[in-house]
């Protein structure tokens, strides 16, 4: 494998990190992960936050994305 072949995946996945991050401040402004099933604890110094409602959503969108672009 050549540098030419190595440089073409670093870019790639750099350009896939930034669609990713991209996605994340998105999501961050649509206010998924602060929604009412979402469960928060915080007690002194600890805090237990597990993102119960907004896991679900994500896989339902998830999935049905994927299933329309492998339906075959």
């Amino acid at each position: 494998m050549g540098f030419d072949a190595i440089g073409k995946i670093i870019i790639t996945f750099g350009i896939i990190m930034v669609l990713v991050g991209g996605g994340l401040l998105l999501i961050g402004k649509l206010g998924l992960g602060k929604l009412p099933g979402d469960i928060f604890f915080q007690r002194g110094n600890t805090t237990f936050y597990f993102p119960l409602a907004t896991s679900l959503i994500v896989s339902l969108v998830l999935t049905i994305i994927l299933n329309l672009i492998f339906r075959r």
